[in-house]
Parts: structure tokens; C-alpha cells; sequence
């Protein structure tokens, strides 16, 4: 990655991450509605099946039979691998149980670990605005799933799932560098499958004719997303992105009313709207460095 224009490779990052958050919420809707006539275990397995089949064949053309998976710091993508398949495997036992919206809000916890985590581990920089942004998402998901307000097991899965989340994230982002999109989506799937099989074979469900489509769908939009953030965090670091999550909310709400008739309230729109300028914040910060950094070239 080039160091010329930090500011610019931030602003990518950002788009990236953006684009893969506001669409993975169609794997859970998927999931949703497989959900009623099969068990979150083989949908999780399902989901991992599917993207094998697709991804192996371009990672061998693309790198070579040898080259296809990762070759530097395996460990770092197995422990990726296995914090992504724990994550949604809760998640998907907690969409079953309770609407989208509230365990996405839920869920939403992660990017709060991953800051964290980040800021400790990694040594990276909280800056004011990232903590604003931050503080910003997590008060729309505690608008949105109003803990106060009664206590379903379901949210206790989302927020499993969101806490392997948060540390995924900051996995993600040790492996970034290591190997390529491609190589690194070839080994999660693999190995994501494998460690699925015995769970999917223990609660075997044949899919009908017409279900093919959906599980089909899980796979392919669930390697576009992962593809985009995981080259999201070759361009920008943890702290950047992992407050653009919290798009997935909106996403989440709008599949939850369009397709399983799951009408938002007010404080579910007020938690979203939160959740959106967090985003606007980060993104508007990149765009005035981008701006400083062009003007500054012009002057040279």
C-alpha cells in the first residue's frame, strides 16, 4: 500500500467497508427465513459450502494450485476463521429467535470491542472523532434494543456474536497484509466448512427445490461482502472502520419490514439515524484530509 496519500487509502477503506456492511445483512435475511425449516447449524455450514465451491476455483486461477491460501501467519487466519464462524453461528441462532433489527443493535457490540481491542493491542490511535463516532453508533444500538425494556435469550446470542465480532475484526486486520482478498476468503471458506461439517451432519435437513436459490444466495453475497472489508483493512485501520458496522442496522431494519413485515418504531429510527451520522462523521473527517492532501500536492 502506498504511504503518498494516507488520507485518500482511509477514504477507500471507508467506502469499502461501507458497501460490504450495508449488504451482508442479506445473508441474515436469508438465514432467516432458512432458519424456520432448518437448523442454524447447517445454514452456518450451508453458507461456508456454498462460498467454497465458488471461491477455490478463482483463487487457484488466480494464484495457482500451490499459492491459493495463505503462506505468512496462518494461525492469524485460522484464528479469524474460527472467531467469524463462532460469530455467525450465534448470530444465526439469534435471528430465528428475535427480529433483525433488535439483534443486529445487539450484535452491534462488536465494533465496540474491536476499538478496544485495537487501542490495547495494536497500539492504534483514538482519536476524538473516532471516539464521537463511536460513542455515537453504540447509543443508537442501545436506543434500538432498549435493554430496560425486557430480556429475550436471543439478545444474549446477538451479543455473543457480536463480542467474537469485535475480535474478528482486529484479526482481520493482523491478516490483511499477509495474503490477498482472494487467498484469505479461499482459506476462511475451507476451513469455515470443515469446522462445520460435523454440527451440519448431526442436524441434516434436505433443502427443497425452491430453497436452493436462498442458499445459494448466502454464499455469493457473503463473499462479496468479506471481500470488500477484508480489502477495506488493507487501506484503513480497526478504529476507522469498525464504527461503519454499525450500518448494518440500517440494512438490517429495512430487510426486517420489507421482507418479514418487522416494523420499525421511533426509537428504532432515532437509534438508525445515530447510527448513519456516525458514519457521516468518520467519512466527513477522510474527505477534508483527502482535500488538504490534494490541495498541498497543487502547491508543491
Amino acid at each position: 500500500m502506498s504511504n503518498s496519500h494516507p488520507a485518500a487509502h482511509h477514504l477507500l477503506g471507508i467506502a469499502l467497508m461501507s458497501v460490504a456492511m450495508l449488504t451482508v445483512p442479506g445473508v441474515d435475511g436469508f438465514a432467516k427465513a432458512l432458519s424456520a425449516d432448518h437448523s442454524p447449524l447447517f445454514v452456518s455450514w450451508a453458507r461456508y459450502a456454498v462460498a467454497t465451491v465458488v471461491v477455490l476455483p478463482l483463487a487457484g486461477l488466480s494464484h495457482g494450485g500451490r499459492a491459493m491460501f495463505p503462506t505468512q501467519r496462518r494461525l492469524a487466519h485460522l484464528v479469524r476463521t474460527l472467531l467469524l464462524v463462532c460469530s455467525m453461528t450465534l448470530y444465526f441462532f439469534a435471528i430465528a429467535r428475535i427480529p433483525l433489527a433488535t439483534a443486529m443493535a445487539a450484535f452491534l457490540v462488536g465494533p465496540i470491542i474491536a476499538v478496544a481491542v485495537a487501542v490495547i493491542w495494536l497500539g492504534e490511535e483514538l482519536t476524538r472523532r473516532k471516539a464521537i463516532s463511536l460513542t455515537l453508533g453504540f447509543a443508537g444500538a442501545l436506543i434500538i434494543a432498549r435493554p430496560g425494556g425486557g430480556f429475550d435469550p436471543g439478545v444474549l446470542l446477538a451479543l455473543a456474536a457480536g463480542f467474537c465480532y469485535g475480535f474478528y475484526l482486529v484479526a482481520t486486520r493482523i491478516a490483511a497484509f499477509t495474503a490477498s482478498p482472494l487467498q484469505t476468503l479461499a482459506f476462511q471458506s475451507l476451513v469455515g466448512a470443515l469446522i462445520m461439517t460435523p454440527q451440519a451432519v448431526a442436524t441434516w435437513s434436505w433443502p427443497v427445490v425452491g430453497e436452493f436459490w436462498m442458499f445459494a444466495g448466502l454464499g455469493a453475497i457473503s463473499l462479496f461482502s468479506h471481500g470488500l472489508s477484508i480489502a477495506a483493512f488493507r487501506h484503513a485501520g480497526a478504529t476507522t472502520l469498525a464504527p461503519l458496522v454499525y450500518l448494518e442496522l440500517v440494512s438490517s431494519a429495512s430487510i426486517g419490514y420489507f421482507v418479514f413485515a418487522e416494523v420499525p418504531d421511533l426509537p428504532t429510527l432515532a437509534g438508525a439515524a445515530c447510527i448513519v451520522l456516525a458514519g457521516l462523521i468518520l467519512v466527513k473527517r477522510t474527505e477534508r484530509k483527502v482535500a488538504a492532501a490534494v490541495a498541498d500536492r497543487r502547491a508543491g
